[in-house]
């Protein structure tokens, strides 16, 4: 596509999902690796310094696309996940949804996949953007479970949220090693979900 001046939307929103969308045209025909800011550029149909202004370098820019895709799956994972009528099943069937639609994502998949572990560390370790998105999407999720009782009370969301992005992103990028889906809820059910249910009371209730 050449260059036309004038095709950027107007607002600073409208702007950044234009070249979003020419960065994801990009990815998907050149590969996320392979594609160069001059190529969003010549694809939105803009100079290059004028994606600069509103992404300051290629991995903002990487970021910015796999959190768009990632954001409008919330209410479907949520949906999902509601179905479970137990804290403790919503908890390793989200994880398992999460990670099977990750996995399907061409984006997503790259940045975990081990070929690509330098770029994934630059862009994942440098931003709290994708922390920030677990939390969105498992906050009303928690607050449910504790609201019935089924949530440790002396956890930190935020603490919860930083440590169910590790357990995610470890689980997209490694989830080949595993067997079967059964394997997976038994891992999870073991050495996951006893952290984030309430203490069992003692026999006797003291």
């Amino acid at each position: 596509m050449s260059r036309r001046a004038g095709v950027v939307p107007h607002g600073s929103e409208a702007a950044q999902a234009h070249f979003l969308d020419a960065a994801e045209a990009c990815f998907e025909r050149y590969g996320v690796v392979k594609t160069t800011m001059e190529d969003i550029a010549k694809m939105a149909g803009v100079s290059r310094p004028t994606v600069y202004r509103h992404f300051s370098d290629r991995d903002s820019l990487i970021l910015a696309v796999v959190m768009r895709r990632a954001r409008s799956l919330i209410g479907t994972a949520q949906a999902y996940i509601r179905r479970q009528a137990r804290f403790e099943d919503q908890l390793v069937e989200g994880l398992l949804f999460l990670v099977k639609t990750g996995r399907r994502d061409p984006f997503i998949r790259i940045l975990v996949s081990p070929e690509h572990l330098d770029m994934a560390q630059q862009i994942l370790g440098a931003t709290d953007a994708v922390v920030d998105l677990t939390e969105a999407m498992w906050e009303p999720i928690l607050a449910e479970a504790a609201a019935r009782g089924e949530l440790n009370p002396g956890l930190e969301r935020r603490d919860i949220a930083v440590w169910l992005t590790h357990v995610e992103l470890i689980m997209v990028g490694r989830f080949d090693l595993a067997t079967d889906d059964d394997e997976i809820r038994r891992m999870l059910r073991t050495f996951l979900t006893p952290a984030f249910l309430p203490a069992p009371v003692p026999v006797g209730g003291r």
